[in-house]
């Protein structure tokens, strides 16, 4: 049974454990109606198996990678292997929300759901990249093998609500990346199979999101708090990829992932889909976390319009010299 707000009030009445409990039927609905929705589909059918071809090894007819082979963008090839490689990681996320939300009940029939559909994206994108030869595969190999002996460790790792809150957040922000990069890839095929991917993160992104309504409702104050440190320290959990920083910049300019984007399609929806700054009836931590939520939102539109602006002057450029 669900637990009432307690009259105990503060903060710190509410550890991981007793917010796992309360939390449990709402996850249990959310899993019904995530389960009711979701549609199974099948990774090979959208890779263009006919595109592929034996590269050199153990084959004597194996043609060698050459960037000329891929109908991809630049800027599609890079994000990318971004996404790919942030997916690869999966078994790290597994281990830390199976750590985090426990493996019994409502709560480990997700993580387990969940895992097993993400899964599906680093098949599908990886299958993909090697049979349309759109990156080199070598290198891919090597950066995976470099990012996943790196491990993952979350920033919120310490406290399941943060854990919720993070994810919300970033469920939306992977479906953003994954549909941005189909939009830039150059290649319907690409576009379609990411179109499928972003479909599922979305899902993904309203279990969390719901859930981390419900929170609200049981421990404002904690969940405010949460949500504040979540949105002000936010990162991608592909942070860690080497070279991520250039690879990150080049997407921003691609207009794949940038400070707009991630303003005005990540953490706003969900913020003005909460209220979260319209909630009353905090307490001073609370208020102190929705007023800080308030000023970094501002501060982070006015950064992202001088973003605008010079990514607008760098198309003017770009196009006074296509043209003379």
């Amino acid at each position: 049974m669900t637990l009432a707000s307690p009259p105990l009030g503060s903060s710190a009445a509410w550890t991981d454990a007793r917010l796992l409990y309360a939390l449990e039927e709402v996850v249990e609905k959310e899993l019904n109606r995530h389960l009711g929705v979701a549609k199974d589909w099948m990774p090979h059918e959208y890779v263009p198996w006919g595109d592929g071809r034996n590269f050199p090894g153990f084959f004597e007819d194996g043609e060698s990678w050459d960037p000329a082979q891929s109908k991809v963008t630049d800027i599609g090839k890079t994000a990318l292997v971004v996404n790919l490689l942030t997916e690869d990681n999966l078994p790290s996320y597994h281990h830390e929300i199976a750590a985090l939300f426990g493996r019994d009940g409502a709560w480990g029939t997700w993580v387990h759901r969940w895992t097993a559909e993400e899964g599906r994206h680093g098949i599908v994108l990886r299958d993909y990249l090697l049979a349309s030869r759109a990156v080199d595969p070598d290198k891919l190999e090597q950066f995976r093998m470099s990012h996943m002996s790196e491990g993952f460790e979350s920033d919120n790792r310490h406290s399941m609500l943060h854990t919720v809150a993070y994810v919300a957040f970033q469920e939306l922000a992977t479906r953003v990346s994954h549909r941005n990069t189909g939009h830039q890839s150059g290649d319907p095929v690409c576009d379609r199979l990411l179109a499928r991917i972003a479909t599922d993160e979305n899902l993904h992104m309203v279990f969390y999101r719901n859930l981390l309504g419900a929170a609200f409702q049981l421990a404002p104050d904690l969940t405010m708090k949460s949500v504040r440190d979540v949105v002000v320290d936010f990162r991608m959990p592909g942070h860690g990829i080497p070279g991520f920083e250039r690879a990150a910049a080049q997407m921003a300019i691609g207009e794949i992932y940038n400070m707009r984007i991630h303003h005005d399609d990540v953490l706003q929806p969900v913020l003005r889909y909460l209220k979260v700054l319209d909630i009353d009836g905090l307490g001073p931590e609370g208020l102190k976390a929705q007023e800080e939520i308030g000023m970094y939102m501002g501060g982070l539109d006015s950064e992202a319009s001088k973003f605008d602006e010079k990514l607008a002057a760098r198309k003017a450029r770009m196009a006074a010299r296509a043209a003379s």
